[in-house]
């Protein structure tokens, strides 16, 4: 039986959905000869370890507990019998990642899993890479941070899995990266890689005003609670930033052009929620309505989507064919299309549900087998 050590970093939707696909995978995982051994979890404030890092992981009945407090909207520090289990909290949290990182990582090997959401994580990436350990991430901040902290951690690419950090559980990544490994040279990409926005499009071109669909976006859970958040066009952007880098762009974020759909003026530091839903958003209707039937009138629709394509790389509303395979998108489906010298006229199409706690955490587990060859 192979076992794959592993430490999760942010046990929020995603997180707990992997805790939760782990364990009910353990007769999967048995069958073909896999075992994968949850060491520790944090969230942003507390880590809980086995005490017994080198023979046992947290058993499955205190990882569906922990699952239980933090849905319920507790941290890490609410677990109540600990058993054979210890609590750290800053500055000692990262002190006991390093130690077993040190412990484990040139010996029987270590992952470390980012499901979080924060900036913060890079450091520690960074340092335990060095130290012999692999990384999987559904973050994607880290991999958007500084290029010098993407070089670093792209230094050791079989050791780094990302699969989740553009299109959830799509094979995006690994697509791309078997296309450059053939030494087919990619021309062009354009993709809608935000389900809020795919959605958003599609149904303004039926007619329906901005505001009502953003309205009706944000009651089925579409969007972020600010759906400024995903107006905003940042997170398509973080998406478009790591797939140019492994195209070989040594670019950041401030080098993409972004398109907002609302205004500085309407921004989060100057409009509340509530007056933004109510008041900002139906400013936009009508420069968006005008658009789409200028698009109309062209036999085209507006898709919000990423282009990447030479050394320029941006996101924004582009007017596409009404026939191509992102002009047929309806809902909130995550469309990509490749285009290479072996794919010149008709693209490599990718498409499939991009987001979502279930799918993301299932693409995370996915990557985390996908290197379980770097095992004894």
């Amino acid at each position: 039986m192979k076992t794959i050590p592993l430490i999760l970093m942010g046990c929020g939707g995603v997180g707990c959905h992997l805790l939760q696909h782990i364990v009910s995978c353990r007769s999967l995982h048995s069958s073909q000869g896999l075992c994968l051994n949850v060491l520790g979890v944090s969230d942003s404030k507390s880590l809980v370890v086995t005490e017994d890092s080198s023979n046992k992981g947290l058993d499955d009945k205190f990882l569906m507990e922990l699952c239980r407090v933090k849905r319920d909207g507790g941290s890490l520090s609410k677990l109540g019998d600990l058993g054979d289990c210890r609590l750290f909290s800053h500055p000692e949290l990262q002190e006991r990642i390093l130690e077993l990182a040190s412990q484990l990582g040139g010996k029987t090997g270590l992952v470390f899993v980012d499901c979080s959401a924060s900036s913060n994580t890079v450091a520690v990436l960074k340092q335990v890479v060095d130290m012999g350990c692999c990384i999987v991430m559904a973050n994607k901040k880290p991999l958007t941070s500084t290029m010098e902290d993407f070089e670093k951690l792209y230094a050791y690419p079989r050791r780094i899995r990302h699969e989740s950090t553009v299109g959830a559980g799509l094979p995006v990544i690994a697509s791309l990266n078997r296309i450059i490994s053939s030494g087919d040279p990619v021309h062009r990409i354009i993709g809608s890689l935000s389900g809020t926005l795919g959605y958003v499009m599609s149904e303004v071109e039926d007619g329906k005003p901005l505001s009502q669909v953003v309205r009706a976006a944000k009651s089925l859970g579409y969007t972020e609670p600010d759906p400024r958040e995903d107006l905003g066009g940042m997170d398509v952007a973080r998406k478009a930033l790591i797939l140019a880098r492994i195209l070989g762009q040594r670019i950041n974020m401030d080098t993409i052009q972004i398109e907002s759909l609302y205004p500085k003026e309407m921004g989060p530091d100057l409009m509340s929620v509530e007056d933004f839903m109510n008041s900002g958003l139906p400013l936009l209707d009508k420069d968006i309505q005008e658009r789409v039937e200028k698009a109309a009138s062209n036999g085209n629709v507006l898709r919000y989507v990423c282009v990447i394509e030479g050394s320029s790389c941006e996101v924004g509303i582009q007017e596409l064919p009404k026939n191509s395979p992102l002009g047929r998108l309806r809902g909130s489906d995550n469309v990509l299309e490749i285009y290479t010298r072996c794919y010149t006229s008709q693209p490599l199409v990718i498409q499939g549900a991009g987001a979502g706690n279930d799918t993301t955490a299932a693409g995370v587990l996915a990557d985390i087998v996908d290197i379980q060859d770097l095992f004894p």
